[in-house]
């Protein structure tokens, strides 16, 4: 097992999760890890903020 992902590490995970776009090194590199949480929060705060902008747009398109 590798040592706890670092926070660019899991930015970078989460982000190419999102998106769709990763490659099998860094793929390896994050299912080498030692915890999920780190992966699970970041997901979790992202999608918070994906959901929030996008409620913020359709309000704002609507208002307009």
């Amino acid at each position: 097992m590798a040592k706890a992902p670092g926070f660019k590490q899991v930015l970078k995970a989460v982000f190419g999760a999102i998106v769709g776009v990763q490659s099998e090194q860094q793929r390896q590199q994050d299912f080498q890890t030692t915890s999920i949480w780190p992966y699970l929060v970041a997901g979790i705060f992202a999608v918070v903020i994906f959901i929030g902008l996008l409620l913020l747009l359709v309000s704002w398109v609507v208002e307009g």
